[in-house]
Order: C-alpha cells, then sequence, then structure tokens
C-alpha cells in the first residue's frame, strides 16, 4: 500500500506566501523608488535636463538596483535554468512599465498642464503606482517563474527518502 503525501500547500498557505512575496517585492521596488525619484530630481531640478529624460534615465537605473533584489533575495529560490530568457523578460516587462510610468507623467505634465516640480513627481508617482501593480504581475507570473512542484506521490517520496538518506550522515558527525 503506497502512502500518498499531500504536496501542494492549503490556500492559507499560498495567501501567507503571497504575501511575505508582496512585502518583499514591496521592500525592493521601495529602494528601487528611492533610486529613481532621487536620481529624476537630481536630473531634472539640478541638472536641468528635460522630465522625460530625467524620469527615463532614473528608471533605467532603478531598474538594475531592483533586477539584483529580486533575483539574488526576493527569488533566488525561483527555477533560474535560463538567466537570457529571465533578463529578456524582466527587461521587456520593465520597459512596458517604464513606458507606462513615462507615459502618465507626459499626461499629467503636457495634457494636465500640471508642470510644477511638485506635480511633476505626482505624475511620476501615479505613473509609478500603475507600473508597480503591472511589474508584480508579470515578474512573479512570466520572469521568476516558481519551481514546478512534483505531483507524483512516488517521486516525493521517494525523494524524501533519499533526502533522509543524506541527511543521516551528517547527523552522526
Amino acid at each position: 500500500m503506497t502512502s500518498t503525501i499531500e504536496t501542494r500547500p492549503s490556500p492559507l498557505q499560498r495567501l501567507r506566501g503571497l504575501r511575505m512575496e508582496a512585502f518583499g517585492f514591496a521592500l525592493i521596488g521601495a529602494s528601487g523608488v528611492v533610486v529613481n525619484f532621487g536620481l529624476f530630481w537630481i536630473l531634472n531640478n539640478a541638472v536641468g535636463l528635460a522630465s522625460l529624460r530625467s524620469n527615463i534615465a532614473a528608471t533605467v537605473v532603478a531598474i538594475a538596483t531592483n533586477y539584483l533584489g529580486y533575483r539574488y533575495w526576493l527569488y533566488r529560490d525561483r527555477d533560474a535554468a535560463s538567466r537570457k530568457r529571465e533578463i529578456t523578460l524582466f527587461l521587456l516587462f520593465s520597459g512596458v512599465g517604464m513606458l507606462i510610468e513615462t507615459g502618465t507623467l507626459g499626461f499629467t505634465q503636457y495634457v494636465l498642464g500640471l508642470d510644477s516640480p511638485v506635480e511633476r513627481l505626482g505624475g511620476k508617482l501615479l505613473g509609478l503606482a500603475i507600473a508597480t501593480v503591472f511589474r508584480f504581475v508579470s515578474y512573479r507570473t512570466w520572469v521568476f517563474k516558481a519551481m514546478p512542484e512534483l505531483e507524483d506521490p512516488e517521486v516525493v517520496q521517494e525523494a524524501e527518502l533519499l533526502l533522509a538518506a543524506e541527511e543521516r550522515p551528517a547527523l552522526a558527525n
């Protein structure tokens, strides 16, 4: 008689995992926001670069710093078998997010006429909020994919026996 082992987490466990993932995403994203807004402010107000160009430059730097945080901290346990694919998708979805952010900033500045430094930051913040939702969904769904779950109970049981056998000599030391 073969015993079955439940391999799928309960809905409550998945919700807790998603909450922790969202928290980590927000933490890394917050550091990216500091980089993004700080560099935007410097380029736009201190250097005098146009707001849309400042936004693009600041966002590109923030994308690079965020990738490092996502890959090497938040999603370090995710499948990294194809880094080329991962980086390509990350840059693609980050680029779409940048277009969302820059488009919103351009709309608030050039269509709505909100052109003071504080109003530009507000337009950038609105665009960033919309782009963040898009990025979270796309990164977790397509870029940093979870390792496939083992669904065959016999394979799971065999893997657990192998792991237990490997741990025994370590416990003897």
